[in-house]
């Protein structure tokens, strides 16, 4: 299938029918599930237990679409009201929340297909699909309640109505997409800004302009509809605000993700991070590579003898659009600069890449299978770079640490309080999110385990009997350091360095009595007065659960 020539426009459209979507889609519905099976039952990580389940459980047993339980972000609920009515129609449960997500991700899949068929025909679509799902930033989002990847698969879904000229069903997905999360509204915009300026292009008779003749809609009134997309979002803001008195959900919210962002050398170094993510991370350098390498070659042949065809010039720059656009947004919105948030254009760049790959290597499918295998090495090895678990299967790592300690906590010090940061601390106050199985354990936060802050518990002392320590960053065993990059994510990203747990146990005045270890990964638990250490005194100690 990987070599056989590009269909004709006809054929493709032809071809891709109901039924053939429908066996398209659940191929790759069993394929994620086959590889995730082992993390169905993981309990949530991160992002997802600090506010997307807990918003979602808020929706499923009182119905309301702003949650209660925990501080509002303001995001659009769709995810949420998807959640909520998986739990209402099976049960509430880690496994039911997986394969809720993996369904949306498959027909996020089934659509890179159909589009990359389109642009380029079956076999890259093929390959396109193979790549995108064994990208560790997509293969970890898969099965993840996060915002990103609902958002991905209907803007995608909005681009393949919008390539293929049915405006009012792309305008219905993009808005969708926006009710999804709201940084879908940047593909809405990215395409108005796009056909006005082709129509400035074109309106100068220029040879540039000569290339986007056919280009349909282009500076007519009918872009002014791809605007509508925005009127749900828009709807949701204000019952936001009427509700709360927040547009933007709470101050902090808003000021950690935009007030605090809006400066000139952050924004320059959240930018490199967007180009690095896109172009370089997880092993994508790989692909990048190869089809830098083969632009330098001449386009081959068909075996009719045409010269194999490249994506339409017009359609390559709505790509190009929709790819710069996220990466100069991206740079200024929000205060964590995490990869998933690219999650929608990470197929654009597949897409493009395998499409370059096909038309000017002889034998590029070899070339895919090497990119594909570098992905699946990302996926299971940790890069000699910091970077955030949730972007390969670190994340596994974590919430199996984290599912131990909280379980030792829980029977050891179940009265508390236990001194911890978050995400920890949501985990043994909330018992919904699966880590402490009976009752909340309650806790005294602080906000993470630098030495500042352990100082400063160490003060405190008195008000907690036990502490709950963990590696809250990445820090790899051989770390590629670029000069004056770590001062610049400790000014602007949050960077900082935890304690080890030995250390942190003699600043406290404690002893581990429990400690566990995966690759780079630590999580220990310390009791601090004599009574509790006596105890446990059979416990495991340090270093027994490594």
């Amino acid at each position: 299938m990987l070599t056989k020539p590009v269909d004709t426009p006809q054929d493709v459209a032809r071809k891709l029918s109901l039924g053939r979507g429908a066996v398209v889609a659940i191929v790759i519905f069993v394929a994620l599930f086959a590889t995730h099976f082992p993390l169905l039952d993981l309990p949530y990580f991160w992002d997802e237990a600090g506010y997307y389940i807990p918003a979602a459980h808020d929706l499923y047993t009182t119905g309301a679409l702003i949650p209660h339980s925990t501080l509002t972000d303001a995001h659009p609920p769709l995810v949420m009201i998807y959640l909520a009515a998986a739990w209402k129609i099976f049960f509430y449960s880690p496994e039911i929340t997986r394969c809720a997500m993996l369904l949306i991700a498959t027909f996020t899949l089934l659509a890179v297909y159909a589009l990359a068929a389109r642009v380029s025909g079956r076999s890259v679509a093929t390959a396109s699909v193979i790549c995108t799902a064994l990208f560790p930033v997509f293969f970890s989002q898969s099965a993840m309640a996060h915002l990103d990847m609902t958002a991905a698969c209907f803007m995608l879904w909005g681009l393949y109505y919008y390539l293929a000229e049915r405006r009012i069903a792309a305008v219905a997905l993009f808005a969708l997409a926006c009710l999804a999360k709201e940084t879908a509204v940047l593909a809405p915009l990215s395409l108005f800004a796009w056909e006005w300026a082709v129509h400035l292009l074109k309106s100068r008779r220029t040879r540039v302009g000569a290339v986007f003749a056919n280009f349909p809609q282009c500076g007519s009134l009918d872009s002014f509809a791809l605007l509508l997309s925005l009127v749900p979002l828009i709807g949701w803001f204000g019952f936001h605000y009427a509700r709360t008195g927040h547009v933007f959900g709470n101050p902090e919210f808003f000021r950690y993700n935009l007030g605090s962002t809006l400066n000139p050398l952050r924004f320059l170094a959240a930018l490199a991070l967007r180009a690095w993510h896109l172009f370089g991370y997880m092993n994508m350098a790989l692909l990048t590579a190869a089809a830098a390498i083969a632009m330098l070659l001449q386009p081959r042949r068909e075996k009719d003898g045409s010269e194999r065809r490249p994506i339409v010039p017009a359609v390559q720059g709505v790509f190009y659009a929709l790819i710069v656009v996220h990466i100069l947004a991206l740079a200024v919105l929000g205060g964590a600069v995490l990869a998933r948030y690219l999650v929608p254009v990470y197929p654009l760049v597949m897409i493009v890449g395998v499409a370059t790959l096909r038309r000017r290597l002889p034998m590029w499918p070899v070339a895919v299978a090497i990119v594909c295998a570098g992905f699946v090495l990302a996926l299971v090895r940790n890069p000699p770079y910091r970077f955030a678990p949730e972007d390969n299967l670190a994340w596994t790592d974590y919430v199996r640490l984290h599912k131990s300690a909280d379980s030792f906590v829980a029977r050891r010090f179940p009265e508390g309080p236990v001194l911890t940061a978050w995400p920890a601390s949501d985990e043994l106050t909330r018992p919904a999110l699966g880590y402490v199985v009976y009752a909340p354990v309650p806790i005294v936060r602080i906000e993470n385990f630098s030495a500042e802050q352990i100082l400063g518990a160490a003060d405190e002392r008195g008000r907690y009997r036990a502490a709950l320590v963990f590696s809250t960053k990445y820090e790899p065993r051989y770390l590629l350091r670029i000069p004056g990059w770590e001062r610049l994510q400790e000014r602007f990203f949050g960077y900082h360095r935890d304690l080890p747990p030995e250390l942190i146990a003699r600043m406290l005045g404690g002893r581990i009595v429990f400690e566990q270890h995966r690759r780079e990964q630590w999580v220990a638990v310390i009791a601090i007065d004599t009574i509790e250490s006596a105890k446990v005194e059979g416990a495991p100690g340090p270093g027994s659960g490594r």
